[in-house]
């Protein structure tokens, strides 16, 4: 696994979590959860190349196919 795919999540975690913070400080409670499910949803998309590998690592072992 790469480090630099753990970076770039937690990145993109810190950035969210800055965004809507000064979201919630401006009255905008609504943009700050939208932009929060946002950062969720890139961080799943950043991550599915690894759940698809951790999947395909389960059928070898367990010789499902």
């Amino acid at each position: 696994m790469n480090v630099d795919i753990l970076f770039k999540i937690a990145g993109i975690g810190i950035l969210v979590a800055v965004v809507t913070q000064v979201l919630k400080q401006s009255g905008r409670e609504e943009m700050a959860t939208i932009a929060a499910i946002a950062g969720l949803i890139i961080g799943l998309l950043m991550m599915l190349n690894m759940i698809g590998g951790l999947f395909d690592s389960v059928r070898q072992v367990f010789q499902l196919y």
